[in-house]
């Protein structure tokens, strides 16, 4: 994973380096930011080969520390900044991308490429719009009504993966009713990233250094907690926050959030219906059995299932870090 990491960030260096070499961007601009949906991906040009994913001069690659489950799906994750332009750091929160930006985020299976999605930021505000590759892997088709394809995960299990149509992209994208990403935060990118991005021009500022989510691959090295909170922020948060689809909940997991009580310790679920099973609490100190936090995310249930979203199949990774972290709650 450490040469996997280091790899990344060689990759990452080589573009935003050629980037200070060019002065034009061989990205179609009109294409992101007017009014029309493109039918293809290739019409943006965000990838000099479309099928190798190798981005365009303005088109960076990124990954996340701690990355969203999604049926063991590999992700590749791009950020698009029209020249000229750069993005704006808020904290260790999203970075503020301006007008004319993209985010990119490919899901492979198996080696094979399944969809793109991108969140293009147009003067009215982000729109995002899925793209599903073909069986010859050259082209990806816009699929506004999205589409189920049936695939087998990493693990050996059959799913019917489901590829969001456009208006299913506001249920985690939305923050009180507006469309804004949910991913690129700073403190779940790498330091060295966002000092290769700063030094390119491409940030205004390296945020200071603060408590970064841990890289998913050294969670045996890191706190427990870190792991479990990590998790919990990349794949719950998104609802789980003031102004997010559960707000109602009063269940807040975001990975800046201290109170115990916000985080489901000692709380009674709001209005979770069947979906708490015969459970009383959101988390139960030092037993992750009789935790609600924990029998949504073990379950595949249609209204229990939590995640309810993105996935077919439970993390077990992400499962045995929450149960960890619950059991060693005192």
């Amino acid at each position: 994973m450490r040469l996997l990491l280091a790899a990344f960030l060689t990759l990452t260096a080589a573009c935003t380096a050629k980037a200070a070499l060019h002065k034009t961007s061989v990205v179609n601009d009109m294409a992101v930011t007017a009014a029309a949906f493109p039918q293809t991906l290739s019409e943006y040009g965000f990838f000099t080969d479309n099928a190798a994913q190798h981005p365009a001069w303005g088109v960076t690659p990124y990954r996340l520390n701690t990355p969203l489950w999604s049926d063991g799906t590999e992700k590749l994750r791009f950020v698009y900044l029209p020249a000229g332009s750069k993005a704006n750091a808020q904290g260790d929160g999203l970075l503020d991308l301006p007008v004319g930006a993209a985010l990119i985020k490919t899901f492979k299976m198996q080696g094979r490429l399944i969809e793109t999605r991108v969140l293009l930021h147009r003067a009215g505000g982000w729109t995002a719009l899925p793209y599903v590759w073909n069986a010859q892997q050259t082209e990806a088709q816009l699929a506004l009504a999205g589409t189920r394809i049936n695939l087998v995960t990493p693990l050996g299990q059959a799913i019917s993966y489901a590829v969001p149509n456009k208006n299913q992209c506001k249920e985690c994208h939305a923050t009180a009713g507006v469309l804004t990403p949910i991913g690129p935060k700073a403190r779940n990118l790498s330091t060295a990233w966002l000092a290769d991005m700063h030094a390119a021009g491409r940030l205004d500022a390296v945020p200071a250094a603060g408590r970064r989510i841990p890289l998913w691959e050294d969670r045996a090295k890191v706190p427990v907690a870190d792991t479990a909170r990590g998790w919990l922020d990349v794949n719950c948060a998104h609802c789980h926050k003031p102004g997010g689809a559960a707000s109602n909940s009063g269940l807040y997991l975001g990975w800046e959030v201290a109170d115990p009580a916000a985080l489901g310790v000692g709380k009674r679920p709001v209005a979770a219906g069947r979906g708490a099973g015969d459970l009383a609490f959101g988390v139960v100190p030092g037993d992750p059995d009789h935790s609600i936090l924990v029998f949504r995310m073990a379950s595949l249930e249609g209204g229990v299932a939590m995640p309810e979203l993105g996935r077919a199949t439970v993390d077990p990774d992400g499962l045995a870090a929450v149960r960890a972290w619950i059991t060693a709650m005192r």
